[in-house]
């Protein structure tokens, strides 16, 4: 497994938690299972190999992070998706953009290039070419203008 497919992943449990109102760790109970990834596997290559270890982790910490915060990364989206409130954005184009924020905030190991790079890359699985560069333009204003105006730090 990588950390693309447990990002991927993470995506996919936070749009489930949405739109069914279940928490993601309620949610991971059934979606983990050998028998729901082996009934999937032939569907899509992205359930070929079960998440265990530092890779389940990854997706229940980033899931919950995102339920946990998604007031404050609502709050991001509309003030960096000018014109554009939540309720407007497609549930798959706003899972996406939760999660790269909330990695590019609260997850200390991911560097927002890469967050942003990797949530374009996931957003063309779901979402038409205007959908895709949306997000980015989404993630590249929210980084200039939030990390982009933070003071550098003294070594």
């Amino acid at each position: 497994m990588t950390r693309s497919i447990a990002r991927h992943l993470a995506i996919q449990l936070c749009f489930a938690a949405a739109a069914s109102g279940r928490s993601p760790a309620e949610l991971a109970d059934d979606f983990f299972t050998e028998e729901h990834f082996s009934s999937l596997a032939d569907v899509d290559e992205l359930y070929a190999e079960l998440p265990k270890g530092k890779y389940l982790e990854y997706i229940l910490r980033l899931s919950g992070l995102v339920i946990e915060k998604r007031g404050e990364l609502d709050a991001y989206i509309e003030r960096y998706a000018k014109g554009w409130r939540p309720e407007r954005i497609s549930k798959t184009a706003l899972a996406v953009l939760r999660c790269a924020i909330c990695e590019i905030l609260y997850l200390e190991d991911v560097p927002a290039s890469a967050a942003i790079n990797e949530a374009v890359e996931l957003a063309k699985n779901y979402d038409e070419p205007d959908t895709v560069a949306f997000i980015n333009g989404v993630l590249g204003s929210f980084v200039r203008g939030e990390l982009d105006k933070q003071p550098a730090t003294e070594e």
